[in-house]
């Protein structure tokens, strides 16, 4: 995707719960293609290994452990592959803290180990968190839900440089 100064672009990402990535593969992508994404993350794939793909203009890495359960990946639309994104499954907590040149002091609830990790990352390549600049109720911040719970574990990077072109973030489970 080339922008120049003086233009501007729309860069869509999404994020996804799927389920099990079994069999809907190209739905996801007849989906991501009519919503225009460029980016989207899945969780819960279900699939075993780690592996890159091809599907239908799209590039999809993804990474899977155990047989049935869990597993990530990522698809990037052909202008956008050079870009991976890791799952940390990290929380960044409510409190910039030590990190305010990377977290905004806006997030919900305690930082865990992968947040500390994410947070670190985010400081060593000068990027920032995206939705954590941005005051939200408590409800827009939750990505995960469960039995067991409610968390914010799903996040936008993007460079510190270019922290004034994004004006919004918004998560949606």
């Amino acid at each position: 995707m080339k922008v120049d100064k003086n233009s501007s672009c729309r860069l869509r990402i999404g994020s996804w719960n799927i389920g099990t990535l079994t069999g809907k593969s190209i739905e996801l992508v007849k989906i991501l293609q009519k919503r225009r994404v460029n980016i989207a993350c899945v969780q819960e794939t279900r699939w075993v290994g780690s592996k890159a793909r091809n599907v239908d203009g799209y590039k999809l890495w993804y990474s899977g452990a155990v047989r049935g359960k869990n597993g990530m990946g990522i698809l990037v639309d052909r202008e956008l592959r050079e870009y991976v994104v890791e799952d940390f499954n990290g929380r960044i907590g409510s409190a910039a803290g030590s990190y305010g040149e990377v977290h905004g002091g806006f997030g919900l609830e305690d930082r865990n180990g992968g947040g500390t990790s994410l947070l670190d990352l985010a400081r060593a390549f000068e990027l920032v968190i995206a939705n954590s600049i941005f005051p939200k109720r408590e409800e827009h911040l939750i990505t995960f839900q469960s039995a067991a719970g409610r968390t914010q574990i799903d996040y936008l990077l993007l460079r510190r440089c270019d922290r004034g072109l994004c004006k919004d973030c918004k998560f949606i489970p």
